[in-house]
């Protein structure tokens, strides 16, 4: 049996997250601002890469950290790119995602339109890593998003929630544990597996038509558990594990949308699909 100190190590994390943030901040929260050429509100898609994407951070990411990797990886390739901040809670800088993810939905639709009606697009494609991977599916589903998403990539997402290894199960246990999570840091409630939101999210089928889901997944995600709670059902729905692609790749939930090159070559893959390659270890040199 595992010690005690070992097993409730990651749920005093998540507990001590949700406290945290209520702390007041000093310091400015990320902007958004151009970097590295994207989030170019001039830039205008080319008949190549007909539609700009747009980037959605994870839970405690911002518009800037978390792409510091694949925006400049999509921009190379002649990609209008942009990204967004979203779930903020008042006084915590830099650590977004952790508003209620219905909410954060909402913030999506908006900065949707704006990229849209700034690049004369019809409609955008969307990459999302960890809760920014599942967030826009209830965009998508229930506010209008399906007429102007082509396609939804999901690096490690939170489609149906998280365990955390199993030690969500352990939040009745402690009394006030959930209610903490729930009023503080409603983003963490609402991604624990069997949440409200989630129920409603899922509610009806995974999918909907006239948009193509990927998904991509990484064995050793010890954040989204079970990994394979990622995967998405339904039609035009490609569910990829990347050590089937490159049995090497060790990238754990942070690493994968974060720096992973065999991820990136995939999602460029998801992005143009009629100029594909296949993904293999040699992809993380390309």
């Amino acid at each position: 049996m595992l010690p005690w100190k070992r097993v409730l190590r990651p749920l005093a994390a998540l507990l001590l997250t949700a406290a945290a943030v209520t702390a007041p901040a000093t310091t400015a929260q990320a902007s958004g601002a151009p970097n590295s050429g994207w989030n170019d509100y001039s830039c205008k898609p080319s008949a190549t890469h007909p539609r700009p994407v747009v980037l959605v951070h994870g839970t405690l990411g911002n518009s800037v950290d978390n792409w510091l990797g694949l925006a400049p990886y999509l921009k190379v390739r002649g990609y209008c790119v942009f990204s967004l901040d979203y779930g903020q809670l008042e006084g915590v800088p830099f650590f977004h995602g952790l508003g209620p993810v219905e909410k954060s939905a909402g913030q999506l639709k908006d900065f949707v339109d704006r990229v849209l009606a700034a690049t004369g697009a019809a409609e955008t494609d969307i990459v999302g890593h960890s809760q920014g991977g599942m967030m826009p599916r209830y965009y998508v589903k229930f506010l209008g998003g399906a007429a102007k998403v082509n396609a939804l990539v999901g690096i490690a997402p939170s489609n149906h929630g998280t365990t955390l290894s199993g030690f969500t199960h352990l939040l009745p246990y402690f009394p006030g544990a959930a209610d903490l999570l729930a009023k503080n840091t409603p983003a963490l409630a609402d991604q624990v597996t069997g949440s409200a939101f989630l129920a409603k999210l899922n509610t009806g089928g995974d999918t909907v038509p006239g948009v193509r889901y990927t998904v991509i997944a990484t064995r050793y995600d010890q954040v989204v558990t079970p990994w394979r709670s990622q995967y998405l059902s339904g039609p035009d729905v490609r569910n990829v594990l990347l050590q089937d692609l490159c049995p090497l790749d060790l990238s754990e939930h942070v690493a994968v949308g974060l720096l992973d090159r065999v991820a990136f070559h995939e999602v460029a893959n998801a992005l143009d699909p009629g100029r594909a390659r296949p993904t293999t270890c040699a992809s993380a040199f390309e």
